[in-house]
């Protein structure tokens, strides 16, 4: 049996929500702005592909404002354009410029602390992977806003170019036994987990960088890390 029993219950009339009464060019410019979804349109486009004149469409543009149907939006592209977008759209990172801008200006304050924690996260765990990095600053609480994979690949990216850390395949020995082999992760080169200290010693000579096997290298095949001399020499040196 049904808990909600519905005999007996005065039905209630459903009341319709009354859309705002739009002029012709109104009507026009919005289902123009709204066609173009997340990426929105430039005054002069609309201009052109409605040739209505400037001052309809200014005046047009400021009526849907008012009635919360459009929203003008900052591109990174060209900033000192007019572009607006429907309301119920949120701007593509196209528009945007992705997570690391605010405002259309790049967040370079946040990019930096990124890198910092990112780089103290890999030399206090020796080896990480990017969801290693992630998990690490999560439970870190150092950001209060969530830190996305996406995010963390390119930062890493960075401090791979920049010679801060070195991109690694995990073998699953030594270093690596608690990474999952063939799997990508990251080495620091500083000193302390601090960018611009490097190490003295060149990551470099890591001998399965210079192996023409590592490709065929795996902890139950006949090349291994296990059998590997080299490997050996490197770790006790």
């Amino acid at each position: 049996m049904n808990r909600l029993q519905e005999s007996g219950l005065p039905q209630r009339k459903r009341q319709k929500v009354s859309e705002p009464v739009l002029t012709d060019e109104e009507r026009l410019l919005f289902n123009l702005i709204r066609s173009r979804e997340n990426i929105g349109i430039w005054t002069g486009d609309m201009k052109r592909e409605t040739n209505l004149p400037t001052t309809v469409v200014n005046k047009s543009l400021k009526s849907l404002i008012a009635k919360n149907m459009i929203k003008e939006v900052t591109t990174i592209q060209n900033k000192g354009r007019k572009h607006y977008m429907a309301k119920e759209f949120m701007p593509s990172e196209e528009i945007t410029g992705g997570h690391f801008y605010s405002d259309g200006k790049l967040d370079v304050d946040y990019i930096n602390s990124l890198k910092d924690v990112c780089l103290k996260c890999i030399f206090m765990q020796k080896v990480s992977t990017c969801d290693g990095c992630v998990e690490w600053i999560k439970r870190s609480g150092v950001f209060n806003t969530e830190v996305t994979t996406k995010q963390m690949e390119e930062i890493l990216q960075t401090l791979v170019l920049d010679d801060e850390i070195t991109q690694m395949i995990s073998t699953g020995y030594g270093e690596f036994s608690s990474i999952t082999v063939g799997k990508t992760c990251y080495i620091s080169k500083s000193k302390g987990g601090v960018r611009g200290e490097k190490k003295t010693a060149d990551m470099t000579s890591f001998p399965c960088f210079s192996c023409q096997r590592m490709s065929f290298c795996s902890p139950d095949g006949t090349i291994s890390p296990a059998t590997c001399v080299y490997y050996q020499k490197w770790l006790d040196f």
